[in-house]
């Protein structure tokens, strides 16, 4: 018994009397996300590649190091983001029916058991009423469809002191349905009426870009993808969350699109923007506006061309993408040369020009400049293009996805 005793109390919280750090931790394998490359570690020199033809020097040469990541393979398309805006679709109407329940912590959640009516009259005023109705149809009020969240202001946490948790968490609410009406507005004396009408809901354009959609609801679309993730981890009891979805900083984007060939000019390497046999090789606007010539009127499919050295498809043309970059025209100058990133988080009453994102890549209706890597440009964060779209990114946790030691 005195043996036994002795056993006992050598097996207790101590750890033997050793430092050996706290045991049974979990297992950590990450992920290998679906439809995402991996991006490795290393050095780039940003700045121009060619002549600056704004004469701006918005471009200045620095080299830079970037910590490597996941980005998707390709531009997320009008299918993968219909999933979001059934989601939140399906969620307010759930919600509406009362198909919840009390969790531990006093929250409601949908119980997503239930089965969707949509006859039940809970959910009639998600639909247009009296003289909103278009002939008679039923459908949906697009304009209802709110997607809510939250997040965490690291960088003001990080420069204020002795400040309260709660002074940081942020919500927004973000209106998820593309804005439709860019095939029209972006274009004057141009008829555009039918890709108004079908692009993001008429099967033909399931695997093109999504397009029409602001940074601000971008980045909601990066917190839900997260949601969705860890909603499953949690479901198989993992029980370790993964890192977050979200958008390519800047010069992640950079890095990405020059597939590994430090200083290219564009994401396949060479100086030109036709191949040995004359074909163009992304959707842009060739010459003084043939814009069928490289085999796409308007956007192409999302994987249309040869992809990158990385396995990256259309990152010059096709659509611009959103970065979570803020554009500064001096911001070469002073951002750091580790991962470097302007963050700007832009308030209601601030101005204009802090209200500006950086945008990359070139698209369908740009000419050849703007698809060069290292081409800086802009849009305002609550502006919806339908020439813009994005892809999303994932920072990888640990040194290189190769090393095993």
């Amino acid at each position: 018994m005195f043996v036994l005793v002795i056993v006992f109390t050598s097996c207790g919280t101590q750890e033997n009397g050793q430092l050996l750090g706290v045991m049974n931790r979990p297992t950590w394998k990450g992920i290998n996300p679906y439809g995402m490359v991996y991006i490795p570690s290393g050095t780039l020199h940003i700045g121009p590649s060619d002549q600056d033809v704004t004469s701006t020097f918005i471009q200045r040469p620095k080299s830079i190091s970037i910590q490597g990541f996941y980005m998707d393979d390709t531009e997320i398309t009008n299918n993968e983001y219909r999933q979001f805006v059934n989601y939140v679709r399906d969620s307010i109407a759930m919600m509406a029916m009362d198909n919840t329940y009390e969790g531990e912590d006093g929250e409601l959640y949908i119980d997503w058991e239930y089965e969707l009516d949509w006859s039940d009259e809970m959910v009639a005023d998600m639909f247009y009423q009296g003289d909103e109705k278009f002939t008679g149809k039923k459908e949906l009020d697009v304009s209802q469809l709110l997607y809510e969240y939250q997040w965490y202001d690291w960088q003001g946490a990080a420069h204020t002191k002795n400040a309260n948790r709660g002074d940081f968490l942020r919500k927004e609410t973000a209106s998820v349905y593309p804005d439709t009406l860019v095939w029209i507005r972006d274009f004057a004396y141009s008829y555009n009426e039918p890709y108004t009408r079908n692009y993001f809901w008429h099967p033909a354009f399931d695997d093109y870009p999504v397009v029409g959609v602001n940074w601000e609801t971008a980045n909601a679309f990066t917190h839900w993808r997260t949601k969705l993730w860890d909603d499953f981890q949690a479901m198989r009891g993992d029980g370790v969350n993964s890192e977050k979805f979200r958008l390519p900083t800047e010069h992640e984007w950079e890095y990405a699109a020059r597939g590994g060939n430090d200083n290219a000019p564009y994401p396949w390497g060479a100086y030109y923007l036709r191949n040995t046999k004359g074909c163009l090789l992304a959707n842009f606007k060739p010459g003084r506006g043939n814009y069928p010539e490289d085999g796409g009127l308007y956007t192409v499919k999302a994987d249309a061309y040869f992809p990158n050295d990385y396995g990256l498809y259309n990152m010059s043309g096709n659509v611009a993408e959103w970065t979570s970059s803020a554009f500064h025209e001096n911001s070469y100058s002073f951002i750091h040369d580790l991962n470097p990133d302007m963050r700007y988080d832009a308030r209601e009453d601030d101005s204009e020009a802090q209200r500006r994102k950086s945008i990359r890549g070139g698209s369908w209706k740009d000419i050849g400049y703007f698809l060069q890597t290292g081409t800086r440009h802009w849009e305002f964060q609550d502006t919806t293009k339908s020439y813009v779209g994005f892809r999303c990114a994932l920072t990888f946790l640990g040194r290189s996805i190769n090393d095993f030691n």
